[in-house]
């Protein structure tokens, strides 16, 4: 079984939206409501923090926190000292991803892992394969049930990976997949996880949070 190697540089970025009522998770308004779908979009951010603070408790890990939406003075009283906050800027999806890897390797990263907060079955496990296999391939993949991507491993920022992808759609993972084939990287894939975005996606969540419970 691979170990981790501590002495590399292991960078997590999270990307998060601030839980605002009327502005988050709005394809569950209907389901939900503006604050329901709101506090659901709360609630997974939190779920998603307490696993990577298992991971934490594992290996040195940096985390930062690319949040969109608030402001970083929220985002500290939301979950404190213990993480660097930036927002993600301007942009579409591959833009904020590239600029978030750009900084971290910038800063002496070696290993940066980018995960969001949609998919509850993410787990700390989950992040601690990520991290293993990063050292054996050039990307790590974790594919979603929609066609996306719930977390994007790299040793170094390959803006290939992230232009000319149909974002938001059910060809992101496949159009990245292909991408990393034609520049001749190695990947590897993690477990397939579902996202919680639409109302027919909410018993994933419930799941997860009887568990919790």
């Amino acid at each position: 079984m691979l170990k981790l190697q501590k002495s590399r540089k292991q960078h997590l970025i999270i990307f998060t939206p601030y839980p605002e009522a009327g502005k988050t998770k709005t394809r569950l308004i209907p389901a939900l409501g503006d604050i329901g779908a709101a506090n659901l979009q709360k609630q997974m951010t939190e779920h998603t923090i307490l696993e990577v603070n298992k991971l934490q408790h594992k290996s040195a890990i940096a985390v930062k926190v690319r949040f969109t939406g608030g402001n970083g003075e929220l985002m500290q009283n939301w979950f404190g000292l213990d993480f660097v906050y930036q927002t993600q800027g301007e942009g579409d999806l591959g833009e904020r991803m590239m600029r978030s890897l750009a900084d971290a390797f910038d800063n002496s990263a070696e290993d940066v892992i980018i995960i969001n907060t949609d998919c509850p079955g993410l787990n700390s496990q989950i992040l601690t394969t990520a991290f293993e296999q990063l050292q054996c391939f050039d990307l790590v993949l974790g594919p979603a049930l929609d066609g996306g991507y719930y977390c994007s491993g790299l040793q170094q920022l390959i803006p290939e990976l992230f232009s000319q992808i149909q974002w938001g759609t059910a060809q992101v993972f496949s159009q990245t997949v292909e991408i990393a084939q034609k520049i001749n990287l190695s990947s590897v894939y993690l477990t397939t996880l579902a996202d919680v975005d639409r109302p027919e996606d909410l018993p994933v969540w419930q799941q997860i949070w009887k568990g919790i419970g």
